[in-house]
């Protein structure tokens, strides 16, 4: 009779594991997937016979504008740290935040760049270095059980959440604002989505504003937060939410993701296309949303398959937006190749 209550659970356990491990794997093969599906539609031959000139000049440009989307980031996430008291420079953040991109490019590691970012920054120093190297390797090579871990690392991670709530806002604005631009192209309901879009963003920026300016819900969330053993993360809740710091962190995060739309028309002019603005504001914000769903490597297949698709609404050659696609993945890689610096100094 006991034999039955211990076998039971081995199970699901052994199935989450296999899947745990196998999943890098499938990640890979749905990639190389999409990725065939996007380009097995090209004709290489009459593409290279219509003498399309390459501009490098364009590839460098849009090399330029991801740096400036990733030193930007890194500051808004320095910023958010330092304001909840942890140490170190903007410039060891912004290092940090060009490692964990290197990271989310594919690098085999047993944690996401998210998560590298958050708990090596709570070894940082004031100089910039490292303390307690032997603790942050063991904890750099387990799982992260926030549950029981301690409060400086919640803390830790509740700022890259803060970060990463704030790019989304930014994300979904721009989309919006893309979509109302440009939406009766895409569909007929395609401008109304893009107000509601607006709208509802705008509602939650408010309400956010709302509740960290009423004392009552203030405290509220207060309490919450002490609950959660992150009794110092109100500073930077402050810092990314109530009003008015709202306004130019929303106009900051939508300037980072325009960096990221003039890079990669910077991509698409390097090949001689061109694409309205309006199309790349539709197409990049909604490839964003579809990248926080773990099915490929950094976005590659996904990307091409999606924006190769999209951008035809606008008239883009498909096969120039399948190399536009793949030369700004590769130049991402490139872009964040900064941040192995970072890595190897851990070493």
């Amino acid at each position: 009779m006991s034999s039955i209550p211990e076998s039971t659970p081995e199970t699901p356990c052994g199935w989450k594991s296999i899947l745990k491990r196998a999943w890098p794997t499938i990640r890979i093969l749905l990639s190389i997937a999409l990725l065939w599906k996007a380009t097995s539609g090209i004709d290489w031959h009459t593409l290279l016979d219509s003498e399309i000139k390459m501009q490098p000049m364009w590839l460098i440009a849009a090399a330029v504008a991801i740096c400036c989307a990733f030193i930007c980031g890194g500051l808004r996430w320095g910023f958010l740290m330092r304001s909840v008291g942890f140490q170190g420079s903007l410039k060891t953040y912004v290092a940090l935040y060009f490692a964990g991109g290197l990271i989310n490019q594919g690098l085999p590691s047993t944690l996401g760049g998210d998560s590298y970012r958050a708990i090596t920054a709570t070894h940082l120093t004031s100089a910039g270095n490292l303390s307690e190297t032997k603790e942050l390797n063991e904890e750099l090579h387990h799982s992260v059980d926030l549950e029981h871990a301690t409060p400086k690392l919640r803390l830790s991670f509740a700022m890259v959440l803060v970060d990463r709530l704030l790019g989304l806002a930014g994300n979904n604005l721009l989309g919006g604002l893309g979509l109302i631009l440009g939406g009766a192209t895409l569909a007929v309901w395609g401008q109304d989505l893009g107000y509601a879009v607006v709208a509802i963003m705008v509602l939650a920026g408010l309400v956010i504003a709302f509740v960290l300016a009423w004392t009552p819900t203030r405290q509220l969330l207060q309490k919450l937060l002490d609950r959660l053993r992150m009794n110092n993360a109100m500073p930077g809740i402050h810092l990314a939410f109530s009003w008015p710091m709202n306004i130019p962190q929303a106009l900051f995060a939508i300037g980072i993701h325009g960096f990221i739309i003039l890079a990669f028309g910077f991509c698409l002019r390097a090949y001689g296309a061109e694409a309205p603005v309006s199309s790349l504001m539709i197409g990049l914000p909604a490839l964003s949303l579809l990248l926080m769903l773990p099915i490929s490597i950094s976005g590659w297949g996904l990307r091409e398959a999606t924006l190769s698709s999209v951008l035809a609404l606008w008239g883009v050659n498909p096969s120039l937006t399948v190399l536009a696609s793949m030369s700004y993945g590769a130049i991402t890689v490139i872009s964040v190749l900064p941040g192995a610096y970072f890595l190897l100094k851990r070493k």
